[in-house]
């Protein structure tokens, strides 16, 4: 039964791209949907990106490790939902781009758009791994195999329709996906808390910690700043969000999705928690990221637990195809393109943007595949992702909305990506950690590197300024 509900849902999703296929008449039909998206489709592609591997089975490990605290993976997300419906939503539907280089590009030039790329396109690897690591976890619990085959399954089929349907593919995919996963978190979250004697099961069984909110002895207020500075900016700037909005049919639309989509997102929140609580009381020797898939296995009926499944892959594989989509669209418009038209003296056509696009799916999904095999884990792989990209490109994007007012040019957003970015690279490295053991640093590398990225843009910017007012027949 299991093994057939999965294997349906993945022909289903693939007929939904081998449909879309024929809807594609030229590039911007593949990368932004022909910009016909209305607020159900784009509110549930957004749920559906939003609700992925980290907020299901990495944010069930931390109701499970944490307790209500954990819900924060999610709220700081709401929070820079909101920042964004009522700062920028409207004006960046409005400027009729691709990608968020583009709209780099208008703030600051074009040489902080091709640095920007490819920020991007590294830091969002990360992120596809992490989702891809997620879909293999939730396998690996019901199938027979190896965890690498199971991942290997779960990319070849987001994989596939997304090179086949792109945008359009995904927005339809992502539609019917927010349905399943609205569906099966809240039978999972019921049924769970029912077997685990409902509330007052909890009580009892977990220690009081588990419901003190917002911090606790696991989750500091320093933890709290960090993912707030970290995971929060990805919401106000993400690029997967943004090829949202651009996608939309009017900016009156990609506001009041993106209003929506954070409403929406508020009890999903507490259901995701509970279900890693409630494992927590049934089963406390299990690894936190195999809160959710226990779950489902032991509280729910046997044919409902394919469901409740089917949603949760639902869940990670429309967070890993937007992401895909979005890097792979960055690598054509914004490097490829860009570097081409330098050497021949012209853009690349339409139909050849059209196909380095979907080669570029192909190739990152495979990049991201060999990442997910390597590491593994689901939190660590997509924090890893969102602090260099929050670190590098948080501050450059959301300050350049007001660039003349803050006198910012692109010698300093260069230098701030560079070293905000770097700051979170060079944390990977274990001469980082020898120096950041000789000096005590306390503060995590990403929010270091964000406000490193803070500094350098404006003193670059000031310095470039002054330079360039030094030189003769310069302002």
């Amino acid at each position: 039964m299991f093994v057939a509900m999965v294997a349906v849902y993945f022909i289903a999703m693939i007929w939904i791209g081998v449909a879309s296929t024929k809807k594609i008449k030229n590039a911007e039909s593949f990368l932004v949907a022909d910009r016909t998206g209305t607020v159900i489709l784009i509110t549930g592609s957004l749920l559906a990106t939003i609700i992925g591997g980290s907020s299901t089975v990495g944010m069930a490990g931390k109701g499970f490790s944490w307790g209500l605290v954990g819900a924060w993976w999610l709220l700081v997300g709401i929070i820079g939902l909101a920042a964004l419906c009522a700062l920028f939503a409207k004006h960046i539907r409005a400027l009729g781009l691709f990608t968020l280089p583009e709209l780099l590009a208008k703030q600051y030039g074009s040489g902080v758009r091709l640095l920007a790329s490819v920020v991007i396109v590294c830091a969002w690897v990360g992120v596809i791994g992490g989702q891809i690591a997620a879909a293999g976890k939730i396998l690996i619990t019901f199938m027979p195999g190896t965890l690498s085959t199971m991942m290997a399954a779960a990319a070849a089929v987001f994989v596939l329709y997304t090179v086949l349907g792109g945008q359009i593919s995904i927005i339809r995919t992502d539609a019917v996906q927010s349905a399943i996963m609205m569906v099966g978190i809240g039978l999972c979250a019921i049924l769970g808390l029912m077997k685990a004697g409902g509330t007052q099961g909890l009580a009892e069984v977990l220690p009081p910690d588990f419901f003190r909110f917002p911090v606790n002895s696991s989750f500091s207020w320093t933890m709290l700043i960090e993912w707030l500075v970290l995971i929060g900016t990805v919401y106000v700037v993400g690029p997967d969000i943004y090829s949202r909005l651009f996608s939309s049919k009017s900016p009156e639309t990609a506001q009041r999705s993106v209003l929506l989509t954070a409403l929406l997102l508020i009890p999903f929140a507490a259901a995701i928690v509970v279900i890693g609580m409630a494992a927590r009381v049934l089963a406390p020797t299990l690894s936190p990221e195999e809160a959710f898939p226990y779950m489902i296995k032991a509280s729910l009926p046997h044919g409902v637990d394919a469901l409740v499944t089917a949603s949760l892959l639902a869940a990670i594989m429309s967070s890993a195809d937007t992401v895909l989509l979005t890097a792979s669209t960055i690598a054509s418009v914004d490097i490829i393109n860009p570097f081409v038209q330098r050497i021949r003296g012209q853009p690349l056509s339409d139909r050849s943007t059209l196909h380095i696009s979907r080669l570029a799916v192909l190739v990152f999904g495979l990049l991201s595949l060999a990442l997910a095999v390597k590491h593994r884990e689901v939190i660590g792989l997509l924090l890893y992702g969102y602090s260099v990209y929050a670190a590098g490109l948080g501050v450059p994007v959301i300050l350049g909305f007001y660039r003349q007012k803050l006198r910012l040019n692109a010698p300093g957003a260069i230098s701030a990506i560079i070293g905000g970015g770097g700051w979170v690279m060079f944390s990977k490295t274990s001469m980082y950690h020898s120096l950041a053991t000789g000096m005590k640093l306390q503060v995590s590398p990403g929010v270091l590197g964000f406000f490193i990225s803070l500094v350098v843009l404006f003193v670059g910017s000031r310095v470039a300024s002054a330079f360039a007012r030094r030189q003769p027949g310069r302002e």
